[in-house]
């Protein structure tokens, strides 16, 4: 998809609210029925409305950075989808600590986060906010309504392909839902458009609907890299169940690592292959240099999708000390997010090689953290970069072009190798060494990186994914798998708010509902411990 397509249309027709109730506080824009109606007569808004639902992990309202907001209630730039999932994912790990001390965003990292947390609310509100937006097209694009809006023969075919694809990301989001929060108020588009009080739908359930709505779209998506970039295709469908099935004991009690192995699997055979370069997969030009390896992403550009969110969140808020902000294609730094030394030390130089996903900037940081406000406590990180991979700028340097991946292939290859480790059946040891391997060789840049048999563990899995998709909103996520994100097993600086690292309570493996909804709503309970 190009960015063109997703991002230079302007839609009004879609501010449907389809979990009316949902945070009093944050309030969504509704529009009347007749509006929508008069929307879908005309096929040629079909693929705009398409790129409103791809924009809503992107931007975060209808007028640019700052204006008219999808929601209110906080800051719009930290109401974007990209942002808000990246310090829901990240700032509570060992991967990054953050330098402000806006509202209560110093909780993510201390881990004592409460059910008022205004960060934690604008998530959920994304979140259902964009559910809401896809249940609607879903809703408009139903055979009947093509029939009764006269849109027929190759133009249905086209928008049956479009109402898969927002199934796609409605999936996405519910899954999203269900990693962190648990149990969620669920809509569907079979629910009217209305004001009404959604149920509260349990973790396992969820779980099964997202399973049965991603194996119906294998057989309605377009093949694997046959959609435009930055659009779901099968091989999208494929990751996400793979992704599913591998944190199965976590979400159902029941584990599904053969299943995992199965459509890792299919991943790894559907012709995505590895980008040449890890460094230019984060920068202003990786749609160009990566998108054999971008299964899907949520695409920025600094003209037309300008957002104080996103990439240039990462870029900007990475930046501080001593660094100069040219170096990294754009104009300001916002001295914020930084690493703990816990991270650093996942990149030991034990093979005579270098492994060259280690990007950081060291020059007057400190590698440990006294002050979690002081930016220069901490390496900072220099792997997002609004510079191309010649060395030239972005279109903007206030605002990044780079894409964020939302899903590529190396997860695929470490996903695959987990699950055999873990008892999965229908894959082998020795394929899941040579997915490692292809992993490393492409970080080292030749065989020096590669390990043998002997030294792939789950452990060893754990910190490669430390090392492959640090700050790309995978880590939570995986250390809840482990078993390490709230015990005492594992502790990293500043775990709990002490400095050495201490365990929290394990209830703090999903986010609370946010108060406000549990007001908006009387249908929805509390997560236990909150």
């Amino acid at each position: 998809m190009s960015r063109k397509f997703i991002y230079n249309t302007i839609l009004a027709g879609v501010m449907i609210w389809g979990l009316a109730a949902c945070t009093k506080d944050l309030d969504r824009t509704p529009i009347t029925e007749a509006t929508t109606a008069s929307v879908y007569t005309n096929f040629s808004n079909y693929k705009s409305i398409l790129a409103k639902l791809y924009a809503g992990l992107a931007t975060t309202g209808q007028t640019g950075p700052t204006g008219t907001p999808d929601i209110s209630g906080i800051d719009e730039g930290t109401s974007n989808y990209i942002r808000a999932y990246f310090q829901m994912q990240e700032l509570p790990t060992d991967e990054v600590v953050m330098g402000w001390n806006d509202g209560t965003i110093q909780n993510f990292h201390r881990m004592n986060w409460t059910a008022d947390d205004n960060f934690i609310t604008a998530m959920f509100a994304r979140l259902f906010y964009q559910i809401s937006q896809c249940n609607e097209f879903i809703r408009q694009t139903s055979d009947a309504k093509l029939s009764s809006n006269g849109i027929s023969g190759n133009d249905a075919e086209t928008a049956r392909t479009f109402r898969a694809e927002a199934r796609f990301l409605r999936a996405l989001s519910y899954y999203h839902a269900m990693d962190m929060f648990g149990n969620v108020p669920f809509s569907t588009d079979t629910n009217e458009v209305s004001y009404y009080y959604p149920n509260q739908i349990t973790r396992a359930q969820l779980f099964t609907y997202i399973e049965s709505e991603l194996k119906a779209l294998e057989s309605l998506l377009p093949d694997a890299g046959a959609n435009e970039y930055g659009r779901a295709d099968k091989a999208c469908v494929w990751l996400l169940l793979s992704r599913l099935y591998l944190n199965a004991q976590v979400y159902t009690g029941t584990d599904r690592y053969t299943d995992a192995i199965t459509y890792s699997t299919k991943v790894i055979n559907s012709g995505y292959a590895l980008a040449s370069s890890y460094a230019n997969m984060f920068k202003a030009d990786n749609n160009v240099t990566s998108k054999s390896e971008f299964l899907l992403a949520s695409n920025f550009d600094g003209t037309r999708t300008q957002t104080y969110g996103g990439t240039t969140y990462l870029v900007c808020a990475s930046i501080g000390g001593t660094m100069k902000p040219a170096d990294h294609g754009v104009s300001s730094a916002w001295a914020g997010l930084r690493t703990t030394s816990a991270l650093v030390k996942l990149f030991p130089d034990e093979t005579g090689g270098k492994d060259n996903r280690a990007m950081f900037y060291t020059s007057g940081q400190n590698l440990e953290i006294n002050d979690l406000t002081v930016f220069t406590d901490g390496y900072a990180v220099t792997k997002w970069s609004n510079k191309t991979s010649a060395d030239g700028a972005g279109s903007s340097t206030t605002f990044v072009d780079t894409d964020f991946p939302l899903l590529r292939l190396p997860e695929a290859y470490l996903n695959y190798a987990e699950a055999v480790l873990r008892g999965g059946t229908g894959g082998n040891a020795g394929d899941a060494l040579t997915f490692v391997n292809k992993v490393r060789e492409r970080a080292y840049g030749n065989t020096s990186g590669n390990i043998t048999s002997g030294q792939l563990t789950l452990q060893f899995i754990l910190d490669e994914r430390g090392r492959e998709f640090y700050w790309e909103g995978y880590r939570r996520t995986d250390l809840i798998r482990y078993g390490y994100f709230t015990g005492s097993s594992y502790v990293w600086p500043w775990k709990g708010g002490v400095a050495a690292g201490v365990a929290v309570g394990d209830y703090r493996t999903l986010y609370p509902i946010p108060a406000t909804e549990l007001v908006a709503n009387p249908n929805l309970k509390q997560n236990t411990g909150y």
